[in-house]
């Protein structure tokens, strides 16, 4: 026997043996070459969607005169991409035998397989849709949510958005909590943001130099607003404290300061400090006062006889 006969005969072999149906689906028989159909299918319906978005963005970065900027682009192509995955899904399922006309048992399967467990998964694909159509919530956006989790939103997936923090570390963080709970987002629609700096000074400081002082720290760091007569940084005394004169320094910063809130703080007080320190303000520091009233304390003397004696004799002289 010739080898082109072997081969003929071995491919006839496994064609035979994967072309065996399984079962029955409809009209359709559903063997293990129509499963890897299906698989190929998906796949490339995989690869196509990742193919078309970032081609997507790589033809905005190089348009100019575009009115759509990087949010709505990256929004616009992450619908597309969903939208292909999910043509292909069908298209997939109508080769493996399924009949999508029938439109009562797709949403009863889909009702089943939410009633089994993947109501989250739902209601995340969900949420992440109406994140990307209602454009609340946009990649680059600093936002706070009601958990705690603050940082920059980098990514928003179909289940998850993710969020990278001022340390760099990214938290992952369910699509259905931005619709649920409670986000604050710092970068919605403004470039600006008022912020409040508290710091104290002692008693019997000069107010008004405080203010002078202050007021040329925020000369100091970059990225404050200073020149716009709406939004002028001021200095407010708030509270007469148990130590010291309670001030805040209230200043408009801009993104780059506004999306770095602890660093902003830090960046404030250092400069506050230096130009406290140069005017001559002193820095208070606790102070309590004790009074002592004779004969209400009692020491622990031992059992010397020459200390006990000490102890009980009478005080002498003016009080």
């Amino acid at each position: 026997m010739q080898l082109d006969d072997i081969t003929d005969s071995v491919l006839q072999t496994l064609w035979g043996w994967a072309t065996t149906p399984w079962l029955q689906i409809g009209e359709t028989d559903l063997h293990l070459a129509r499963l890897l159909g299906l698989l190929f299918i998906l796949f490339f319906a995989w690869w196509f969607s990742s193919l078309l978005e970032h081609g997507l963005h790589n033809v905005a970065a190089r348009g100019k005169g575009t009115h759509m900027n990087s949010s709505g682009m990256y929004a616009l192509t992450r619908i597309i991409r969903y939208a292909v995955w999910i043509i292909g899904t069908l298209v997939g399922l109508r080769y493996l035998g399924l009949d999508l006309t029938n439109l009562a048992l797709i949403g009863g399967a889909i009702g089943v397989g939410i009633g089994f467990g993947l109501q989250n998964i739902f209601s995340n694909f969900i949420s992440g849709l109406i994140l990307l159509l209602e454009k609340t919530l946009k990649v680059g956006d600093f936002v706070d949510l009601q958990s705690g989790v603050m940082g920059r939103v980098t990514e928003i997936g179909m289940r998850y958005t993710r969020i990278t923090t001022n340390d760099l570390v990214d938290i992952i963080v369910p699509n259905s909590e931005f619709i649920n709970g409670r986000v604050t987002n710092w970068s919605f629609n403004e470039k600006y943001r008022r912020i409040h700096v508290p710091f104290g000074v002692a008693y019997g400081s000069d107010k008004h130099k405080v203010k002078q002082a202050v007021l040329k720290a925020v000369e100091a760091v970059p990225g404050c607003i200073i020149n716009e007569p709406a939004r002028q940084p001021d200095v407010w005394l708030t509270k007469f404290g148990d130590s010291s004169l309670e001030f805040e320094l209230v200043v408009w910063v801009a993104h780059d300061l506004m999306i770095s809130p602890g660093a902003t703080n830090a960046r404030f007080m250092w400069a506050i400090e230096d130009q406290l320190r140069l005017a001559e303000v002193e820095i208070p520091f606790p102070q309590r006062d004790l009074h002592l009233r004779s004969g209400s304390l009692r020491l622990d003397l031992g059992d010397d006889p020459r200390l006990q004696a000490l102890r009980d004799q009478p005080p002498t002289g003016d009080r």
